[in-house]
């Protein structure tokens, strides 16, 4: 097969699929005028297959995908110019369908279809390549959302440094369990004793009262268990607390540093390493960016994702909450998730606190999974990412 004649679908992983897998040396996709991507969507999918080492080209034509004679007679031409193609009809609406049974039993084109559900291609007429075979595809995380048309942009964390401290995310995460309550105050105390100007490099010592000044006059404190319990993990060194009102220490690194000064990281930090002891993940991104057009427009939009993995084709994406969850949230992730995940993309949010039966009910409905305080307690994270992703242990 040479040429590849595909339907087009507003669900990207969809559309490069089946070209990945069977290799032709151009893929025509056939568009309904409303569906044809935009300039800037073609150059994405461009430099998809470039990255990927593939001299795959696309090529994008205009079809009535709505009336069957109108397909048929631009199919019965394309297979005239190019005797060696096969159609893939995965997601065609039913003219098209009808129309590539007539192409195939009439003309022999070989006839194929992928199912999500099922991760493999069936043989739907005269193309016994793809009979029944599994697709054994592994995108990263750059690459769906470059398959959607956007880019990754750096993060808030260094993905390469994680693997350094991976094993002692578990108990950064244990400590804010137990002070769950101060976390909050704690953070600020972090942040206000270790303030620079920004024109000043980075000190990693730090020294000051064990009382400093927060918001609207507040008085924050870390408590002196929680300080030792954070150098006992090894994130503060030199801990000094001889002096009752004072206190000094070295953060361990920049990246701890900025985790303790961000309320946010330790939950997320404990989900990225849930992911990775899920092992059922070839790619985990944690504080994934992604610009959604791909572009470096001052005014591109952007969104961070607290963690997001892949497996085979298939993104899972996951925001974290220190509180409880609000609609917003969740209606943001179920955006995210369709746009750059398409069908079959999992979506989990994951929150510190009790997950009401209110917010229970809005995630069921957007289809996102919840894991709540009780499940990280119990340390059943990365298990249930197994659920979520239906990966069934006896067979794995």
């Amino acid at each position: 097969m040479k040429t590849l004649i595909k339907l087009y679908e507003d669900r990207s992983i969809e559309n490069v699929i089946s070209a990945e897998t069977f290799l032709p040396e151009q893929v025509i996709y056939l568009c309904s005028a409303e569906e044809m991507p935009t300039a800037a969507m073609r150059k994405s999918l461009k430099t998809h297959f470039a990255a990927r080492g593939l001299q795959i080209k696309p090529v994008y034509k205009q079809a009535s995908i709505y009336k069957t004679d109108k397909i048929l007679k631009q199919m019965t031409k394309l297979i005239a110019q190019y005797p060696d193609c096969a159609v893939d009809i995965t997601g065609g609406t039913d003219a098209a369908l009808f129309a590539a049974g007539m192409l195939s039993s009439e003309k022999g084109t070989p006839a194929f279809t992928y199912s999500r559900k099922q991760n493999r291609f069936y043989n739907i007429m005269n193309a016994p390549f793809a009979d029944d075979r599994i697709c054994t595809l592994n995108y990263t995380v750059e690459d769906f959302f470059r398959i959607a048309g956007g880019r990754m942009r750096p993060g808030r964390v260094d993905n390469k440094q994680l693997g350094r401290h991976l094993k002692e995310f578990d108990g950064f995460f244990s400590v804010y369990l137990r002070w769950r309550r101060e976390w909050t105050d704690a953070v600020v105390f972090f942040q206000r004793i270790s303030q620079q100007h920004e024109d000043e490099p980075v000190s990693l010592a730090v020294s000051g009262e064990r009382v400093q000044k927060g918001e609207r006059g507040k008085k924050v404190t870390a408590p002196a268990e929680m300080l030792t319990e954070l150098a006992e993990l090894g994130f503060l060194l030199d801990l000094d607390l001889s002096e009752p009102k004072q206190v000094s220490f070295r953060f361990a690194d920049e990246q701890v540093r900025f985790w303790l000064r961000d309320i946010g990281s330790v939950l997320e930090l404990y989900i990225y390493k849930a992911c990775i002891d899920a092992d059922i993940f070839h790619d985990v991104v944690s504080s994934a960016i992604v610009d959604w057009d791909g572009t470096d427009s001052s005014r591109m939009v952007t969104n961070e994702i607290d963690a997001v993995a892949g497996r085979g084709t298939l993104p899972i994406f996951i925001s974290c909450k220190t509180c409880e969850i609000k609609t917003e949230a969740l209606n943001e992730l179920a955006i995210l998730r369709d746009r750059f995940g398409g069908k079959g993309a999992k979506a989990v949010m994951v929150t510190s606190e009790n997950c009401g039966s209110a917010a229970r009910h809005r995630a069921a409905q957007l289809q996102i999974a919840v894991i709540d305080r009780e499940e990280l307690k119990q340390g059943k994270a990365a298990a249930r990412l197994r659920v979520i992703m239906k990966v069934d242990d006896a067979l794995s």
